[in-house]
């Protein structure tokens, strides 16, 4: 039997049995196979945020790993049940968006609809796709089940334009704030290809306005920013973040996801 790996991102928390019960699905299909959380923390509902959390890990696990992502709101509905395979990676989701971020950065994709339902667990609840569908796909694709034995290839998945920054002018950037960590870190959208201005030998002077703060210092470690004051940084991510050392940029500044940042240069 197949060792495999199988990862796990979902909006369910720890406090109730959601996680544990589809666990449990996978390891009944697949004894063998090793389960990875990304994260349950997600935001109820929160398609966008999973799409760009499971983004910034999918890519540091082995090659064949199968990537479970389950932000539902509409399960129970018509939206369909996918299996995505990239190039190393394959992905099992609703056909939300929650995975439009991979869609952007993989150039080959394979995207079926799931329609064999001799694989679900029956029967199969309205309001739990995440444990009667989802989970057992996972469980045989870990067991090596070919991809075309789980239904036909699609091409009208759903996906989300991904908010990108806009250059008003030579002085002028806009972007947006796209999640707010644990930690209270603001990621923008900004990548250094935004504002290459920022990564020169010599860094441009800059103001970003955040809600109604101001940034106007750029470090290049957590520990180098002043307790309490809000600073930009290159993140691990590969966006621009808003941090504060040993604080919450989101506090400081009263803003979470979704703000805008507006970045004016000399």
């Amino acid at each position: 039997m197949a060792r495999g790996i199988v990862t796990l991102t979902t909006d369910f928390g720890s406090s109730d049995a959601f996680v544990g019960a589809m666990k449990g699905v996978i390891l009944a299909v697949n004894p063998e196979v090793e389960l990875v959380d990304i994260s349950h923390d997600i935001r109820p509902y929160d398609v966008m945020e999973a799409a760009y959390v499971v983004a910034q890990a999918y890519r540091y696990f082995p090659p064949r790993t199968i990537h479970l992502v389950v932000v539902d709101p509409g399960v129970g509905t018509a939206r369909r049940p996918l299996l995505v395979s990239a190039d190393r990676y394959m992905f099992v989701a609703p056909d939300n968006g929650v995975l439009s971020v991979v869609y952007s950065r993989e150039e080959s994709l394979f995207v079926r609809h799931i329609t064999a339902s001799h694989y679900f667990l029956e029967p199969v609840s309205n309001t739990f796709h995440g444990r009667d569908l989802f989970a057992p796909i996972a469980g045989w694709l870990s067991r090596q089940v070919e991809t075309d034995k789980f239904g036909e290839l699609i091409t009208d998945y759903t996906k989300f334009a991904l908010p990108l920054p806009k250059r008003v002018n030579e002085k002028l950037v806009k972007a947006i704030v796209l999640r707010v960590d644990r930690f209270g870190t603001l990621m923008t959208n900004l990548t250094p290809a935004d504002l290459p201005e920022l990564f020169r030998e010599k860094p441009a002077e800059f103001k970003m306005t955040v809600g109604k703060g101001e940034v106007t210092q750029w470090k290049t470690a957590y520990a180098d920013g002043a307790q309490g004051e809000p600073f930009a940084i290159l993140g691990s991510s590969g966006y621009i973040e808003i941090a504060v050392n040993k604080g919450s940029a989101s506090q400081a500044l009263g803003v979470g996801r979704g703000v805008e940042v507006s970045i004016v240069l000399p």
